[in-house]
């Protein structure tokens, strides 16, 4: 398909109103393709606005001069100049400010500056920042960035939909704010949440901004220190629960499906684990929708797991796995690698199981404690006798892979590091509790207790880590490479279901990614720096896996998924008006 025969519907058959795909900078486009702006009002759009970029011509066309500045500076000039200044702020919060503050005012250049530095800039808009930027939202707020439905809107969530400016969504992340990254109920501020994600669908995975929409679900708190600041933006109550909550849900999942149809993919993100698990479970079967939290993290996890495969050989069914935390994170890993097991042995999921331990609050997850466990968890009940803390149980179980999910920091401890490194020529070690404060190890601890044997990788940014005169590059399992890949494969086959074996084709996608030069350096994922070219493949096969499963909706099949992935990704260079 060529891009002529998609310049009106691509992605899904989704109208492309602004002329934002057919991105080319020859093609000259119109500011009001959908309402006139010109003058004063133009440089107050985010869209269309371009700074000091307006040309001559433009800035007679559309009535700017004098309102600008004489000098005409190029969309490059701009982001060398923003870069400058972002790297002047010594405080994570200022720069996350600025640059939320530049989304606001350009958005083409904001997605500009983050495509073009996006190792710099991931842990500004995303982990770890943006946990800091939710704990302080109410005081940071400036503007409303997306839709805040509340218990106040009860019976007009389908009126609240609509009084968003765009009507084509594709892609909406929500948040009920309960579970924010490891910092606990945020409560409505866990906005920040919704609206990072989103940034990254449009940087990462060429999702258009137009196309997307966070939306945070407003119950209440049970933040006793938010519920009594002056400046909390949310609710001030106690949080609704049991049937209130379900119902409110239930209107909410249905507006959704009422006004933006059926491909509407929703993202949920950072709900506690009782309703996440539930959510996912009720509407899986009856919407396009995605827990980043349970199968993100999950993908992204056994994809570094197959690539570390290449460095301590064997297949994943030769390992034993043992987790830290056994809530949505931990338990969605655990599954996805006993599927993948399931799916290359043939063996039934009840016996790939078992290769998997589960370690939460009160030990070991074992068949005595079966009475008294949440259902999520019963599956990695084996027998084996009680077992109290980490260290016994990886004495006993003697892991080759250790995972941490369990939100709780310096779990990984030097005794623990140590026994794995004794039973393991290379003990895989996986941290991945964000934001840093929470990881269960650092790298450099990580590396340091291991005598630089451990394969290392996190959840938040690490620095490279000098040991005995080599340096190592911790690995970053970060959601960010797969959830904006999975969703653009999601959108442009126009599926209607999420399947586990899409999680699955996802993992492979972004493990084929990892090159030998970065295996040298003990890297198990890839370099940032390429992630749209990683997103494309991992759309192309997620992609092709729908198509396979009879879930795609947009028909016929592109040839050459790669490459319709790629012509269907936003690109923020500026276009000029006439």
């Amino acid at each position: 398909m060529d891009l002529k025969e998609m310049s009106n519907g691509v992605a899904g058959g989704v109208q492309d109103a602004y002329g934002e795909d057919r991105a080319t900078e020859d093609q000259y486009v119109t500011p009001w393709t959908v309402s006139v702006s010109s003058g004063y009002t133009l440089l107050r759009d985010p869209r269309h606005n371009k700074g000091l970029a307006f040309a001559e011509k433009e800035r007679d066309a559309h009535y700017l001069r004098g309102l600008l500045p004489p000098a005409v500076l190029t969309q490059e000039l701009q982001e060398k100049k923003l870069m400058h200044n972002l790297r002047q702020y010594k405080v994570p919060l200022q720069r996350y400010m600025a640059v939320m503050e530049l989304q606001e005012r350009n958005e083409r250049l904001f997605y500009k500056l983050l495509i073009d530095n996006v190792e710099e800039l991931l842990p500004v808009v995303y982990t770890p920042t943006v946990g800091e930027a939710c704990q302080k939202y109410g005081s940071i707020f400036r503007r409303p960035q997306g839709l805040f439905i509340s218990l106040k809107e009860k019976g007009k969530i389908l009126e609240v939909l609509r009084n968003w400016p765009e009507k084509s969504i594709q892609v909406i992340v929500v948040t009920d704010g309960e579970r924010i990254l490891g910092l606990g109920d945020l409560g409505c501020q866990g906005m920040g949440i919704p609206v990072g994600k989103l940034s990254l669908y449009t940087a990462l995975g060429g999702l258009r901004p137009s196309a997307c929409l966070p939306i945070t679900i407003d119950v209440g708190t049970n933040n006793e220190q938010l519920l009594n600041d002056e400046f909390y933006i949310g609710l001030r109550q106690k949080r609704a629960t049991g049937q209130e909550y379900a119902e409110l849900l239930e209107e909410f999942m249905s507006a959704v499906k009422q006004n933006y149809g059926e491909k509407v993919l929703i993202q949920f993100e950072d709900f506690a684990n009782h309703n996440a698990f539930e959510l996912l479970e009720k509407y899986s079967k009856t919407h396009l929708v995605f827990n980043d939290d349970i199968q993100g993290t999950a993908s992204v996890v056994l994809a570094g797991l197959i690539a570390a495969l290449k460095l301590v050989d064997g297949k994943l069914a030769d390992h034993t796995f043992l987790f830290l935390g056994a809530g949505e994170a931990g338990t969605g890993i655990a599954e996805l690698i006993a599927l993948q097991m399931s799916k290359q042995t043939q063996a039934p999921l009840e016996e790939t199981r078992k290769k998997i331990w589960l370690v939460d609050s009160k030990g070991l997850i074992v068949s005595s404690r079966k009475e008294s466990l949440q259902h999520f968890k019963k599956p990695w009940a084996h027998e084996h006798e009680p077992i109290k803390t980490l260290l016994d149980a990886v004495k006993a179980i003697k892991p080759t892979v250790l995972i941490g999910s369990s939100g709780v920091g310096k779990t990984f401890t030097k005794e623990v590091v140590e026994a794995m490194t004794s039973f393991n020529e290379k003990p895989l070690i996986l941290a991945l509790s964000n934001p840093t404060s929470q990881s269960e190890c650092t790298a450099e601890e990580a590396y340091t207790w291991s005598e630089g044997r451990a394969i290392f990788a996190s959840g938040s940014p690490f620095d490279p880590v000098e040991y005995d005169g080599k340096v190592f590059l911790p690995g970053q399992a970060n959601n960010a490479y797969i959830f904006p890949g999975f969703g653009l494969g999601l959108i442009m086959s126009g599926a209607i279901r999420v399947h586990d074996d899409m999680l699955l084709a996802a993992s492979e996608a972004l493990a084929a990614q990892v090159t030998q030069e970065n295996f040298d350096k003990g890297l198990i994922y890839p370099p940032f720096s390429n992630i749209r070219k990683i997103s494309a493949n991992i759309a192309a096969k997620v992609a092709a896996k729908a198509y396979e499963l009879g879930l795609a909706s947009h028909l016929p099949q592109p040839q050459n998924l790669v490459k319709y992935a790629e012509s269907c990704m936003y690109s923020p260079l500026y276009r000029t008006y006439r």
